[in-house]
């Protein structure tokens, strides 16, 4: 469905310049390790400037066993993990997308993949649960997200002063019906954990293609390294301009990639190429 007159109207007001950080991590078998690794990070991207930070899929678990995810699962609301991501957030007065973590599910053997974005008061926002579950196989390597995930069914933006923010975690990224049905976004933020294998060959260029067609900023924070479990995440975050323009990016380990959204750079370029507009379905 095109986007409506209040949304293209909203869209084209003039936004404020914002600068935001992609926090690329290697996650290990260990929560509280992971924590203060994703707090020095934190650290770091608040000393640059930052004051929207997001932190990569599974940041807080890569366990050994795709199982580990289900024993530290969390109620919504209640958890160490979520009072991480609520008093970092406050602490350092940012938005705060926290990656994916483990809410309890339906099915008492599976989780929901679900980000949490909080406020720069610590408040709990948005919540949106990962919709479509990875599965692959090639040779050796093989993986089956619905083995232990729920899948969610509602897809998900919020408002902050900069504009609108879509919500989506990795192997959303190839369903670009997905980020149609969030309507017109200023920013799509997508924490991922792409393999190597995969991510070598398609990440790249499915987060630029999102950038170009949905004409908003593209804020990519992944995984990158060898893992405990074996496993090689691609890595490779980054943002993206409207413009299919890469501002910064991280290929591999441990990392920041921090850039500033410019609203009058998005404006003009939805000014000069009126895709949005032009939409027919």
């Amino acid at each position: 469905m095109p986007p409506s007159t209040s949304e293209l109207t909203a869209a084209s007001q003039p936004v404020p310049t914002l600068r935001v950080a992609a926090l690329q991590m290697v996650s290990t078998p260990r929560v509280d390790e992971n924590l203060r690794t994703a707090a020095a990070l934190m650290s770091e991207a608040v000393a640059q400037g930052a004051e929207l930070l997001a932190l990569p899929e599974y940041f807080a678990i890569m366990g050994m066993s795709d199982r580990d995810k289900v024993r530290v699962r969390e109620r919504a609301g209640n958890g160490p993990i979520q009072d991480f991501l609520a008093a970092s957030a406050r602490e350092h007065g940012v938005w705060l997308i926290g990656g994916s973590l483990p809410l309890w599910a339906d099915s008492p053997d599976k989780v929901l993949n679900s980000s949490l974005v909080y406020d720069p008061h610590g408040q709990c926002v948005a919540r949106y649960d990962k919709i479509h579950l990875f599965g692959f196989r090639q040779g050796a390597e093989a993986y089956d997200e619905s083995a232990t995930i729920e899948a969610g069914r509602q897809p998900v933006a919020f408002s902050m002063p900069f504009g609108r923010v879509g919500l989506s975690i990795c192997y959303d990224l190839r369903f670009p019906e997905l980020y149609r049905a969030l309507g017109v976004t200023e920013l799509l933020v997508i924490p991922a954990a792409f393999t190597e294998t995969t991510g070598r060959a398609h990440w790249e260029i499915l987060l630029r293609a999102r950038a170009i067609e949905n004409q908003c900023y593209v804020l990519a924070v992944a995984q990158g390294g060898r893992h405990e479990n074996g496993r090689e995440t691609h890595g490779n975050s980054m943002l993206i301009d409207p413009w299919g323009t890469i501002v910064d990016r991280k290929l591999k380990g441990r990392g920041v990639v921090i850039g500033d959204l410019d609203g009058g750079r998005l404006a003009e370029i939805r000014a000069s190429l009126p895709a949005l507009r032009h939409r027919v379905m």
